[in-house]
């Protein structure tokens, strides 16, 4: 599979008989949509319904199947909610035996439930620019920590072009933060299972 990195939260992950785009909420941060009739959307908090063809849009918890992929949307905190709230939704997607989970904006605290629903991961995307908005990189190495991923990406950070409504840390200053060097920094990742070390490692996604 291969993963691209478009800034913010926008992951897309791809195959030769899928594509799957995540938080594409670009068009409302300066940049272009990227979503196009065929992919599989998902967002990790409420959204509307994109102007295109698409064999599943999700927005909440639910567990689902399609083009041989295994989607378990699991329900969380957002960042900014009340304890007893839980508006944000965290995805674990399952290709070819390779265990994906995508945090979005979550409050960095996870019950034993969820961590149980999560289970074991191999990649992890986590936001890192907080100032109030997301989190940041001490909870998102909390995040990493309870999760215990073979691989972090970092979303989310201070990036040219896109307009944010609370400044974002810088890709740097989170870098730091996670106190994790990166094994390797890409335009694109191209994954397999086989790839994946034993032990928690970091890669930096340029954004494409």
């Amino acid at each position: 599979m291969d993963i691209q990195f478009y800034g913010a939260n926008c992951i897309v992950i791809g195959g030769k008989q899928y594509r799957i785009v995540i938080d594409d909420n670009l068009a409302d941060l300066g940049k272009k949509s990227i979503v196009k009739s065929g992919d599989i959307i998902l967002y990790t908090g409420p959204h509307g319904i994109p102007g295109v063809e698409s064999p599943l849009v999700v927005d909440h918890p639910g567990e689902y199947e399609v083009s041989g992929i295994s989607i378990y949307g699991i329900a969380a905190r957002a960042h900014m909610d009340e304890p007893s709230k839980k508006d944000a939704t965290m995805y674990k997607i399952i290709i070819d035996d390779v265990r994906i989970l995508v945090t979005g904006h979550i409050y960095p605290e996870l019950s034993e439930r969820q961590l149980e629903d999560i289970g074991t991961v191999d990649v992890m995307f986590v936001p890192v620019g907080g100032n109030g908005y997301t989190t940041d990189p001490v909870g998102a190495l909390k995040l990493v920590k309870k999760v215990e991923p073979k691989l972090v990406i970092p979303t989310h950070y201070d990036e040219k072009g896109l307009n944010y409504p609370v400044p974002q840390q810088t890709l740097e200053q989170a870098i730091t933060g996670l106190s994790m060097e990166p094994k390797e920094t890409v335009d694109k990742l191209k994954l397999k299972g086989s790839d994946l070390s034993e032990t928690t490692q970091l890669a930096i996604v340029k954004t494409s």
